[in-house]
C-alpha cells in the first residue's frame, strides 16, 4: 500500500504455518477499508452513496478503524 504514511515492508497479524490463512490478528475487508480511509483522512461513516433508494457505506455497518495500525506503523 502505498501513502497514508503507512512504512514500507511492515506487517500486521500472522499467517498459519504454511502461510494459508490468517491466524492472528484477523482483519475483515471492510475494517481494511475502513483504516485505509482514516489513514487518508476521511469519515467512514460517512462516506455513503445512494443505491435503490437507500443510503450505503462503502464499509457497510460492520467496518471498524483497526486503532493499533496507525500507531505502529505510521512514519514518525
Amino acid at each position: 500500500m502505498v501513502g497514508g504514511g503507512i512504512k514500507g515492508g511492515v506487517n500486521y497479524g500472522e499467517t498459519d504455518e504454511i502461510g494459508h490463512k490468517a491466524a492472528v490478528n484477523k482483519v475483515p475487508v471492510n475494517d481494511l477499508h475502513a483504516t485505509i480511509l482514516h489513514l487518508l483522512g476521511m469519515d467512514h461513516e460517512r462516506l455513503t452513496y445512494r443505491y435503490n433508494g437507500r443510503d450505503f457505506r462503502l464499509t457497510d455497518v460492520a467496518g471498524r478503524v483497526i486503532r493499533e495500525v496507525p500507531h505502529r506503523f505510521l512514519y514518525d
